[in-house]
């Protein structure tokens, strides 16, 4: 990871009545930005399976957040069609908005 990294995080609370919110109740995004460049360097999510975490990560890793996430949440959208999708796009916006606060 380069020099100018910053570690952010967001939560989101899961719909009732799916697994995760069995589970976990809650879903974390905790992303590794590149402010020099803007993008995400690195990417992970509270999962309750780890084949859900590394695809999302994969969809994500090296993305441009220049402009926002607008790109980032249609190709969640179009890619991830699982219980807890708004949550884990809420938690992502979340992460999202600390990195523009201390930007």
């Amino acid at each position: 990871m380069g020099k100018n990294t910053v570690l952010v995080a967001g939560f989101a609370e899961v719909s009732k009545g799916t697994t995760m919110y069995e589970v976990y109740k809650l879903v974390g995004c905790v992303m590794v930005i590149n402010r020099d460049e803007e993008i995400i360097e690195d990417i992970s999510f509270s999962f309750v399976m780890d084949k859900t975490n590394e695809f999302v990560s994969h969809q994500l890793r090296g993305m441009s957040i220049k402009n926002g996430l607008g790109e980032a949440k249609e190709k969640l959208r179009a890619t991830m069609l699982v219980p807890g999708q708004g949550a884990i796009i809420y938690a992502l916006q979340q992460a999202y908005d600390r990195y523009c606060e201390m930007k």
